[in-house]
């Protein structure tokens, strides 16, 4: 098959994709128009049927497999499809693994890597924690190390979650080495686990939407709850280390508006935050430059609120 990844403006879009979104709209003329996205393993791709009932366009749902035809064009520095042909994909023509976007990384590797970082951590309550987490939970694990990190804005494929963890954890150690003020267990610990409550928050792929408790409650809650539960069944845990723990937890996102119950009271709070804001708007620009198309400018991304461009050759 070929993947969304080579796509390019000005070429054509021929084969079978996964349909992640679909939503009809009207155009400001009163014209009906779809909006559908297609997802493979690689990446995803908007795209529009302008004329929904044209006799070329078969009945099709969310989480469909499709076959589609169509041109590609680029749209505010992105590409879009204009689907001219759709139908339902039969079972032989495609191969489910190919529709799930997965990290590049080596799964297995990067789970050694978190097992390295729990293991380095001295502090014996912290470290029957993270032991009651990432080697004895045999469920959450499975369930972390499949999960995304995101619904769609960064680490948004099998994996993620995992990736994600590592490479907070990774500028979490670079943090508390740089700042001896910083208490190393228990950042080290809250980077390892400030995402454990998007298990629940998210589905697993291809749906990867929100859950009820996701919706009501919030991944960073969820955490919080996930780890309290897990330390009163650690004998003797000491009350404020847990409390210390969760509200790292629950002030990683920094701020109110981002979603952070709590601003950082402690340093440790701070250096996760900052960590965590830096891997996400790190791997975000990352994403969107190498889904960009052929042009330096990429346009105006409203993540980072400003126009974006490629560095290029220097």
């Amino acid at each position: 098959m070929r993947y969304i990844s080579e796509l390019h403006e000005g070429g054509r879009i021929q084969d079978v994709y996964l349909c992640k979104y679909k939503q009809s709209a009207v155009t400001k003329n009163g014209k009906n128009y779809e909006t559908v996205t297609l997802q493979d393993r690689t990446g995803q791709l908007d795209a529009k049927i302008w004329d929904p009932t044209s006799d070329a366009i078969g009945e099709f749902e969310v989480l469909d497999y499709i076959y589609v035809a169509g041109t590609v064009s680029s749209f505010n520095g992105s590409l879009q499809a204009s689907l001219k042909q759709v139908r339902k994909a039969d079972p032989g023509e495609y191969i489910p693994a190919d529709y799930l976007p997965v990290s590049k990384k080596n799964t297995r590797a990067m789970y050694q890597e978190l097992l390295d970082f729990a293991g380095g951590v001295t502090n014996p309550y912290l470290s029957k924690l993270l032991k009651a987490f990432f080697i004895e939970d045999k469920e959450f694990i499975s369930s972390f190390a499949k999960h995304s990190a995101a619904k769609t804005v960064h680490h948004s494929f099998v994996g993620g979650l995992l990736e994600h963890t590592v490479s907070v954890t990774h500028f979490a150690a670079f943090l508390a080495d740089a700042y001896p003020i910083i208490n190393r267990d228990l950042l080290i610990t809250a980077a390892l686990l400030h995402d454990i409550g998007k298990t629940k928050e998210l589905s697993f792929f291809p749906m990867n939407e929100y859950t009820d408790d996701g919706q009501l409650l919030g991944h960073i809650t969820i955490g919080a709850e996930m780890i309290h539960d897990k330390a009163s069944q650690i004998e003797g845990f000491p009350e404020l280390l847990e409390t210390k723990l969760k509200h790292c937890i629950l002030a990683h996102h920094g701020e109110y508006e981002f979603g952070s119950p709590k601003k950082p009271a402690i340093i440790e709070a701070l250096a996760l935050n900052l960590a965590d804001n830096a891997d996400a708007k790190l791997e975000t620009m990352t994403e969107a430059l190498e889904n960009a198309g052929s042009e330096d400018w990429l346009g105006f991304n409203r993540f980072f609120d400003s126009n974006l461009r490629k560095t290029g050759d220097l």
